[in-house]
């Protein structure tokens, strides 16, 4: 099977809506909406280390600031996911941790839920993606449950070192064991719809161009 980074090299050179159509075409969970980039302009991909937050601690669990554990275990290039599903206003990623995760080489952070001190985010050069941004700690409010075990982001079940693709657009996540299929996929429907838009620009009709062959071009990915 085809190494991990040389699948990530692969994910970067598509897009989020590429890979959703792709895991369409295979019935896996296309991409999660709502959750948008707001630090930095860049796309991310890389494989995933999850952090799952709650709204109170963890009997004899250990007392530790949200997300640390993962950052300390991450390697070069990966993207923590946090789980931050409470319904409480409250930051599930801010400042030190992203001037941490830099440090560590950690390629980005992406939140279902709110995130703090994205201005700093920006600032570094941080890709932060987020259900939105809050300015409220999360000190006596949300609690990390654990790290580095399954999450849910949006409808979507995360399992730590499956890929995710974060764009513009939106999040992609893709199960570590159908990676490559859903990879090979996404770069048909990618060289597909390159043709389109060269066919376009030479002026063909879009109508014709956007007929009955994208209407069924996921069946054929």
């Amino acid at each position: 099977m085809e190494g991990t980074k040389d699948l990530v090299a692969r994910l970067m050179k598509l897009d989020s809506c590429a890979v959703s159509d792709a895991m369409d075409s295979l019935s896996l969970p296309p991409a999660i909406s709502g959750i948008r980039r707001l630090a930095t302009e860049q796309k991310i991909a890389g494989p995933v280390l999850t952090v799952k937050l709650g709204s109170s601690r963890p009997e004899g669990g250990p007392v530790r600031h949200l997300c640390t554990g993962a950052i300390e275990a991450a390697e070069p290039g990966s993207i923590i996911v946090v789980e931050q599903r409470t319904g409480l206003d409250a930051g599930s990623w801010g400042g030190v941790l992203s001037n941490a995760a830099k440090f560590k080489g950690v390629a980005g952070a992406i939140c279902d839920g709110p995130s703090r001190d994205i201005d700093e985010a920006h600032a570094l050069n941080f890709p932060v993606f987020a259900r939105g941004t809050t300015a409220r700690t999360a000190r006596g409010r949300v609690f990390e449950v654990g790290f580095n075990l399954p999450v849910e982001i949006g409808e979507v079940q995360v399992t730590p070192g499956d890929l995710v693709i974060a764009d513009g657009t939106a999040v992609v996540f893709i199960p570590q064991a159908r990676a490559e299929e859903v990879i090979a996929a996404a770069e048909r429907i990618a060289k597909k719809e390159q043709l389109m838009v060269e066919a376009v620009q030479r002026g063909e009709p879009a109508s014709q161009v956007m007929g009955a062959n994208y209407e069924t071009m996921l069946g054929k990915a």
